[in-house]
């Protein structure tokens, strides 16, 4: 059974809706043990970062409702289809964020001068990929794998990805209050907004790879937690910009209505 995208039972309105009412118990969990707890955990996040599964959650029991069983499985196979056509898509894949991370980097260099170097331990970077990895492929069987195609269908690649980005930040915001100032949450949502962008283009270029969207996310949580004063307004600021000119790059080269047509093969 195939799930179709342009069915009118397949909403992206309602997962979005179905996603939010499934955190509420993480937000509240979070702004309960904020206190308790966050000193057990070895990394800035709040323990409503939990919330993770609730794409995955909310895609399957909609695809449970409308195709059944074999629904579930088209929608699983889909996050773990590791097979890549194009072997060239593995280099953006898992280099393009380091590359962003080190451009960031240079920036906050100059905007603030003396900072940390770069942490690179290879112990804390695979930690952080596995944990991240779980995380990234429970949110992006939601955000990819069952809401992006429905939303392309209404409004080409670029503003798809857009219209996603925005919900995919609204739904952080409660977390990101429960540790951050509204500054840097202003430009970390921005930032992410545009990261959504960059996920699509990743997603389209693999064939509609729900894993390589995922492992994309997860290297960019991986080197923003790289960063030093990750915490300070100056990061996401710095990473807000690097991400909006790669992103212009992108939409030039690739095209804002499928972000999947690279301009100078596509027009011998």
């Amino acid at each position: 059974m195939v799930i179709n995208n342009k069915s009118s039972n397949h909403s992206p309105w309602i997962f979005f809706l179905l996603v939010f009412i499934l955190a509420i118990p993480f937000w509240l969990f979070g702004l309960l043990t904020q206190q308790l707890l966050q000193k057990e955990i070895p990394i800035n996040l709040p323990i409503s970062a939990l919330m993770f599964v609730c794409p995955m959650i909310a895609a399957l029991i909609l695809v449970y409702r409308n195709n059944g069983a074999n629904g579930i499985k088209q929608l699983l196979s889909k996050a773990f289809k590791i097979k890549i056509k194009r072997k060239i898509w593995f280099a953006p894949i898992f280099f393009m964020e380091p590359f962003i991370m080190f451009l960031a980097y240079g920036s906050m260099r100059l905007m603030v001068g003396s900072i940390p170097e770069l942490d690179f331990s290879l112990l804390k970077i695979l930690a952080l990929f596995f944990v991240f990895l779980i995380a990234g492929i429970c949110e992006e069987i939601g955000w990819q794998g069952y809401a992006y195609d429905t939303l392309e269908n209404r409004w080409n690649a670029v503003g798809a990805s857009i219209m996603l980005g925005v919900v995919w930040q609204i739904w952080h915001i409660i977390p990101h209050l429960q540790l951050h100032p509204p500054a840097w949450i202003l430009w970390q949502c921005a930032g992410s907004v545009l990261l959504r962008v960059l996920i699509v283009w990743v997603y389209k270029n693999t064939g509609k790879n729900v894993l390589a969207a995922a492992i994309f996310h997860t290297m960019n949580n991986v080197c923003s937690f790289l960063l030093p004063n990750y915490d300070s307004n100056i990061a996401p600021i710095s990473m807000f910009i690097v991400t909006a000119f790669v992103v212009l790059i992108v939409t030039f080269l690739w095209g804002s209505k499928t972000l999947a047509q690279y301009r100078f093969i596509h027009n011998r």
